[in-house]
């Protein structure tokens, strides 16, 4: 039995993370197939709904998704339920959570499962708890009558209609609802008749409808203070373009930046004073997106500290539910470097749930040509971008790191010559300009993906190896990625892409999985490294 009883021999742990089979990789490398749960968590959490990526057209994957989530709907009502609340809340995926929701309850209406145990109807939660913006019901609103018709089934209606009921306020109408969308809010009521939570959300109601349907002869009810300010604002600041400069009176008014510099553009107010009357109202988001409109109207340094102090409190930064590539993008977009230090700060806060490793770590960040695809058409941030953020972090949180990039030439024979290239982090480095040092070297060995070489030419009795890539590995002849290292050893990949086959076994000891683009799904590599099971992170969630 002295053969069970050796150094570095780790008891053995599980994640629900789990792979059924073996299949071969876009690049013909050795791969496995997931699970249904486990291939709708990496897709769900990396699918930017419609967005193209390398290996798969926005059509197709979005379909993929949908019958992804028609399975795990049908078959488990409070999951899924459970996992689409977790995945807008917590892993922030907007698009992708609302659609689930809609499609997982069609599957249940097609299925006829609509109740179990005598309980609340899943499919009407699955449909309301993901709408948390108040554009989202009109959102969901338009695909819903697009693909299914005007006809809505019951919980489908009710789940919008209790959003609606939770989301809809002065404000909120103030903001979202324009005419450059296609569902307005008085549709979204027409179509689902929503419960008013009190007096004023019923005047509320009354009053879209009745501007709706009579633009030339409405009114405005007493109870609804902050529309008769916008009102107002919007009828005087011609004769009074120094309300422009009063946040206070901003504030009343409801009004956003973005309706507020058309404005000043049409009276030529001081862009200056504008901005330092917006950014006390203004969400951390917004104001990320604006640094540099903030330098080149020169707001001054009290007003930028403001910003500054948000951005280095972490409970600011929890609140905003940003994906930790947004500080990065805001980074490149600032000219100025009196934000450097504190978007420093506001990344490491986003990224709290990647664990800082005992003893001896190596790192690969994949570079090949497949990961320098950009997130979304909206986005300038590519997949390497995140990969390389991740890379960073962990590097920079490890006492003993070695951080490596890698990826191939395309003329690949027999996995010689050299495919990874190091990176040292300076002690006291930080990680944003870093992230810059670390681009500038993509393509450097190439742009193809021989994980395997790269991570048998690194390795050198490391305690841990971390792989971030979207795991679409050549063809080695060394094998799998999976047996690559010692079977003692643990590995874990960060899936940047929701690509749906694996380029590691799980079902074998050590070898682990997450993904996405937030680092919620760290919070497995922490149990993992303690030696516990690691349940999906909703598990305790109730909805």
């Amino acid at each position: 039995m002295s053969r069970f009883n050796q150094k570095g021999t780790r008891p053995r742990v599980h994640t629900p993370v789990q792979t059924t089979g073996p299949a071969v990789t876009a690049e013909g490398g050795a791969g496995f197939t997931r699970d249904t749960m486990s291939d709708l968590v990496f897709l769900g959490t990396t699918n930017m709904v419609g967005q193209d990526t390398f290996y798969e057209s926005g059509g197709d994957r979005d379909s993929r998704f949908n019958d992804l989530v028609h399975t795990v709907a049908t078959a488990d009502g409070e999951e899924f339920t459970n996992f689409v609340s977790w995945l807008r809340n917590d892993a922030n995926m907007r698009s992708a959570a609302g659609l689930a929701g809609l499609e997982g309850a069609r599957a249940r209406l097609d299925a006829r499962v609509s109740r179990e145990g005598g309980g609340e109807p899943y499919s009407r939660r699955m449909v309301g708890l993901p709408l948390q913006r108040a554009d989202e019901p009109g959102e969901a609103a338009g695909y819903w009558t697009s693909k299914y018709g005007r006809k809505l089934p019951m919980p489908v209606k009710r789940g919008m209609a209790d959003a609606v009921t939770r989301l809809y306020s002065q404000y909120a109408v103030i903001k979202y609802d324009t005419g450059s969308k296609g569902w307005s809010f008085a549709d979204v009521i027409e179509l689902v008749h929503p419960e008013p939570r009190d007096a004023v959300q019923n005047d509320l109601f009354r009053y879209l409808l009745d501007k709706r349907h009579h633009p030339d002869n409405y009114t405005v009810p007493e109870s609804l203070t902050v529309i008769k300010a916008y009102d107002a604002f919007k009828a005087g600041v011609g004769d009074h373009p120094e309300w422009l400069y009063d946040a206070a009176r901003i504030r009343e008014a409801g009004l956003t930046w973005e309706i507020v510099l058309p404005m000043a553009g049409q009276v030529s107010a001081d862009k200056r004073k504008v901005w330092e009357a917006l950014i006390p109202n203004m969400g951390i988001m917004a104001q990320i997106r604006n640094l540099r409109n903030f330098d080149q109207a020169g707001v001054s340094d009290a007003v930028a500290q403001s910003v500054i102090n948000r951005l280095m409190d972490p409970a600011e930064i929890a609140k905003s539910r940003q994906f930790p590539y947004r500080f990065l993008s805001a980074y490149r977009n600032a000219p100025s470097l009196r934000w450097s230090y504190a978007l420093e700060r506001a990344l490491d806060y986003s990224t709290i749930n990647v664990p800082k490793f005992s003893g001896r770590t190596l790192v690969m960040v994949d570079t090949s040509g497949s990961m320098q695809q950009e997130v979304s058409e909206n986005s300038a941030v590519r997949h390497v971008d995140i990969a390389v953020l991740f890379g960073m972090v962990f590097a920079n949180r490890g006492a003993n790191v070695d951080l490596h990039g890698f990826a191939g030439q395309w003329a690949w024979g027999g996995g010689a010559g050299r495919v990874t290239f190091p990176h040292d982090l300076p002690a006291g480095g930080s990680v944003l300009p870093e992230i810059e040092r670390f681009a500038a070297r993509i393509g450097e060995v190439g742009h193809g993906t021989q994980t395997v070489e790269a991570v048998r030419q690194t390795f050198d009795g490391h305690d841990r190896v971390v792989i971030i890539s979207d795991e679409q590995v050549w063809s080695s002849v060394h094998g799998g990625l999976s047996t690559s290292v010692p079977a003692n050893v643990p590995m874990y990949v960060i899936n940047t892409s929701g690509t749906k086959i694996s380029s590691i076994d799980t079902s074998q000891p050590n070898r682990f999985v997450v993904g996405g683009f937030s680092d919620k799904l760290f919070q497995m590599i922490s149990l993992l490294e303690r030696g516990k099971d690691a349940p999906w992170p909703w598990t305790a969630t109730t909805g």
